[in-house]
Formats: structure tokens, sequence, C-alpha cells
């Protein structure tokens, strides 16, 4: 008997003890706030907790075309055979890597060495230029471009083996299988879900091996509408990257204006547009609902001409409110800066991308006529656009 009283005083104890506990626990969350990694955490899980409105935001940075030309690797190449692009990145790097995303597109195909590096017309480019923009922070990258198939389906194979061991970096236009190419693919930034897509409206007349579409995503009406249709519904922003329009044209052409608009049709709130090497206008279509940059111009290359070696940095914040009835997304305070590649006249070394900011007349003669030539061009079709990026 006495063993039972025992047992029953130490039970009693026990139970003290616990209730004590929950109470301090329920008072702690009661009155504490918490963090949420909105990375890792379902929004619609977030919304059953009835507080409204809730906010979610990411700034997205985008530069233009990494054309690699053979001057260019060869002012990369080091003693050991190595190449090291990063110095050419140097004053892009504070900027870019401030950055929750930063695209670029990848003009010039990372084909591998096996393949022999190569210039105009059919470009391969080194590895180590991937490396030096992921070191710059870039984390979204385009690779559909009519420079994809330069180096056939074995450039395109090494290509894709070398994004799919770049952690944390997001990219599209090329795959190498049909399995691949049909994924349905949702990230998540900032509590915010997007999809990326990238297309090419030109492939120089290089087309895919019968049965191999995938290496190459090459734009078509059908094509892009049955990607969308996939994932629109999983998704609170679709982004397009579209290498299209005519080459050293600053005016935007009409098939671009079909096609950005057929894309707004279908929900893409954001047109990122390349390939015409210059730079063209950034315009709101379907009631501000989507915003379209029609061509970031050049980031990096040795072509001939200020135009071309001008290229436009683009900044805007996706934001996405969620209320108790309703769930709103905009692409809003768009941004803009210049960039322009540097090189020793004459001897095609030291390349280096400044932005215009950082310019002088010892550098670039007469530097501002030209910052007020490209602004008047990039703002015609938006005059509200801010010029100056937030994290510069």
């Amino acid at each position: 008997m006495v063993k039972k009283k025992v047992r029953r005083k130490i039970s009693s104890k026990i139970l003290f003890v616990i209730s004590l506990l929950i109470l301090c626990v329920a008072t702690y969350f009661a009155s504490s706030s918490f963090y949420f990694d909105y990375d890792n955490v379902d929004t619609a899980t977030l919304k059953e907790e009835n507080v409204y409105p809730q906010k979610y935001s990411f700034q997205l940075l985008m530069v233009g075309d990494a054309l690699i030309h053979s001057a260019i690797y060869e002012d990369a190449e080091l003693s050991n055979g190595t190449y090291d692009f990063k110095p050419m990145l140097e004053y892009i790097k504070p900027i870019s890597s401030k950055y929750d995303l930063a695209y670029y597109n990848q003009e010039t195909i990372l084909g591998g060495a096996d393949l022999g590096y190569s210039n105009y017309p059919r470009f391969n480019s080194p590895d180590e230029v991937g490396d030096a923009f992921i070191d710059a922070g870039f984390n979204l990258v385009s690779l559909a471009t009519n420079h994809t198939m330069d180096m056939g389906e074995a450039g395109v194979q090494h290509s894709v083996n070398y994004w799919s061991k770049q952690n944390n970096v997001i990219w599209d236009g090329q795959r190498i299988s049909q399995e691949e190419r049909d994924k349905v693919r949702v990230y998540v930034c900032n509590g915010i879900k997007y999809a990326f897509f990238s297309y090419t409206t030109w492939t120089n007349g290089l087309e895919t091996p019968e049965g191999k579409d995938y290496l190459n995503n090459v734009y078509s009406p059908e094509k892009v509408k049955n990607d969308i249709e996939k994932v629109k519904n999983q998704v609170d922003v679709i982004i397009v990257a579209m290498h299209w329009g005519n080459e050293y044209s600053m005016s935007v052409s009409t098939e671009q204006e079909e096609i950005a608009k057929y894309l707004s049709s279908l929900g893409v709130q954001l047109i990122i547009g390349t390939h015409p090497h210059v730079v063209e206008p950034i315009q709101y279509l379907n009631d501000g609902k989507t915003l379209v940059i029609y061509s970031l111009g050049n980031f990096i290359s040795d072509q001939v001409g200020i135009e071309r070696l001008t290229g436009l940095m683009m900044e805007v914040t996706i934001n996405k409110v969620v209320k108790e009835d309703s769930v709103s997304v905009t692409v809003d305070n768009p941004r803009a800066d210049l960039i322009y590649t540097d090189s020793e006249y004459g001897r095609k070394r030291n390349f280096k991308v400044y932005p215009y900011s950082q310019l002088n007349d010892s550098i670039l003669s007469s530097y501002m006529d030209y910052y007020d030539k490209y602004k008047k061009i990039v703002s015609s079709y938006y005059p509200e656009l801010t010029w100056g990026l937030s994290r510069s």
C-alpha cells in the first residue's frame, strides 16, 4: 500500500510539471512573433493562419547577351591553359550579387574544350564563362539562342551537363531528352512561386536532329501555350525569356509585338528579350499585367560600334499580396541603367564591363551623350521609367 501512495505522489508531481510546461509554452507562442523561411514553407499553409494581408516580394536584375568572341576568351586565358573571366565583371558583381535573382543570356554555347573553342559564326565558349557569371551572383540563365546548335548535339550535351551541376542556378532553353524537356518545374523565391521558360525564334538555319527538338527550345505558339498551361495553376508568376527581333535594330518588330501580346494573353507577367544586340524599349501590356523588355542588348561582346557595346541593366520587384479573398501578383518598380564593354583600343585586351555611372571621358569619350541617346530609346514606350538601380 505504501508503494502505491508513493507512485500516486510521483505521478501528481509529474502531471504538475507537465501542466506548468504547457502553460509556459502557450504563453510564449501567444506573445512572440516567428520568422518563416518562405522558401521552405508552402504559402497555402501560411494562408490558414488567417492573418491578412500577407505580403511577399523579390527583386530581379536582368542583363543581356554574353557574346564571347575569340578576343574575349583569349584575353581571359591564363598561362596554365584555363580561363578567368571574373575580372571582366568586377564592376558588375557588387551590383548583381545583391539581388534575389539575377538573369543573363548565355548567347554562345558552353560546348566543351574537346570541341575546340571558336568564334563567329559558330561559337564555342569555355565553361569558365558560366563560372564567372555565377560568381557574380547570376542565378537565372537563358540558353535558347540562335547559337545553341553551333556545336551540334555534343555541344548541347556538354552545356546541359555543365548547368545541371550548378547549385542554386535556374536555367532553361536546352535539354538532352524529351522527358527532361516536358518536366513541370516550379521554383520559389521569398515565398513566391514562379516558372521560367526560354525560347528562341532564330536558329541560323542550324536545325535540331529529327526527333530531338528538345535540344533547342524553338518558339511556336502551340509549344509555349502547352508549356504555360501545364504550370500556370501552380505558380504565382511566369517569366519568359525570348530570343527574338531583328539584329542591330533599336525598333520593335511586328513579330515581337505579336508574340508579346500572345504571351501576355496566356498569363505571362514578365518577358525578357534578347538577340538584337542593341537596346530596345520596354513596355507594359494588358493594362499593366505584363512587362516586356524588348531587348537588353549585349552585356559583353567584341562587336563594333558603341550601340553594340552598350547594354541595359533592368531591375523589377515582383510583389505578391494575399488577402482573405484574393491574391494579386504584380511586376513593379522597373528601374534601368546602362552598361558598356570597354577594352584597350586596337589591342583587344583588358575587357571590362562598366556601369555607365562609373564611366568617364577617358574610358568613353562623350559617354553622357550616348547615355542620353540610349536612355531615350529605352524609355520611349514608357516615359515613367526610373533610371538608376536601387542596389547599385
